[in-house]
């Protein structure tokens, strides 16, 4: 099975829509699983036009204090500790009072309480919603205002692998937030292959070199998509130069169109909405797995 990411550095260059449409070409000759790991926005499953999924399961990445109060000293030794300010003290009762919206569950007041009086309790910060059709699809969305994105990526990645492997999946794709934050980082670590988004500007370029920074620390071969490439040709050969020189495959320059646009507001891949770009990702594919199976063999081969 060959596991591919998705991502792109800076949002709204076209991530999930490329995605959705790879994703659609795969699944004609091929078993896949997808996991939408943009768990602070997830879309992908709006961009392939999923109204229904089949099931919703809680997902408990994090770790909240629970106090026990009547083993509590009232010893304040939790709340001077506290460095997120989630304990306040409760004059009435004269015990710690904890807000749950602020832990962050880094088990400090645990550690400082000399009467074992907090533990850390295990909750449901995101939901993880599945589709069946027309692939088996995890979408994870976490709870507002609450913390550990990173964390459930991991859970979203093991759940999504764990159905490949039932299926004997050929395929698990794995569709990134944007940035290079610790869901960007949960997302990369551990895949075969890492397809990066990028468009002709400053902004997308200079995040396009941070995101080259994940893949590399995790050693993972990576290549580029240039969407939009022509709304500015001159920088455009600006980047292809930097590709170049640094030996960066280039996988597909994709031209700006505003069928794209028509395809995203009616929730329909631009694969399905106007078929010529088939050829498009169905070259992207091939480039993609030309570069898996020459990684494959220089491991092999040390």
């Amino acid at each position: 099975m060959k596991t591919i990411v998705v991502l792109s550095g800076k949002g709204g260059v076209g991530k999930s829509s490329i995605i959705a449409s790879l994703a659609l070409i795969l699944k004609e000759n091929s078993k896949i699983v997808v996991a939408d790991c943009d768990v602070d926005g997830p879309n992908l499953a709006l961009v392939l036009g999923i109204k229904k999924f089949n099931e919703t399961k809680g997902i408990e990445a994090i770790e909240k204090a629970v106090l026990v109060e009547k083993k509590c000293n009232s010893c304040k030794k939790c709340l001077d500790n506290c460095v997120f300010s989630a304990i306040s003290w409760n004059n009435e009762k004269n015990k710690p009072l904890f807000d749950n919206m602020r832990c962050e569950g880094c088990g400090t007041c645990e550690i400082v309480c000399p009467e074992n009086a907090i533990f850390l309790k295990k909750v449901e910060n995101a939901k993880v919603r599945i589709a069946e059709k027309p692939f088996p699809i995890f979408s994870g969305q976490l709870k507002v205002g609450e913390s550990g994105s990173g964390k459930v990526v991991f859970n979203i990645k093991q759940m999504a692998g764990k159905k490949a492997k039932e299926i004997g999946a050929d395929y698990l794709l794995v569709d990134s937030a944007a940035g290079v934050g610790c869901p960007v980082i949960a997302s990369v670590s551990g895949m075969d292959f890492a397809v990066i988004i990028t468009e002709p500007s400053p902004s997308a370029f200079n995040d396009f070199k941070r995101a080259t920074t994940i893949v590399k620390h995790f050693n993972i071969p990576f290549g580029v998509i240039v969407n939009k490439w022509d709304l500015n040709k001159d920088f455009t050969k600006k980047m292809e130069k930097y590709f170049q020189e640094n030996d960066i495959q280039v996988l597909e320059k994709i031209p700006y169109d505003k069928k794209f646009v028509d395809a995203l507001v009616n929730l329909i891949p631009i694969v399905e909405y106007d078929k010529k770009y088939r050829k498009v990702f169905e070259e992207i594919i091939i480039q993609i797995n030309k570069e898996v199976k020459n990684e494959s063999d220089k491991i092999s081969q040390k």
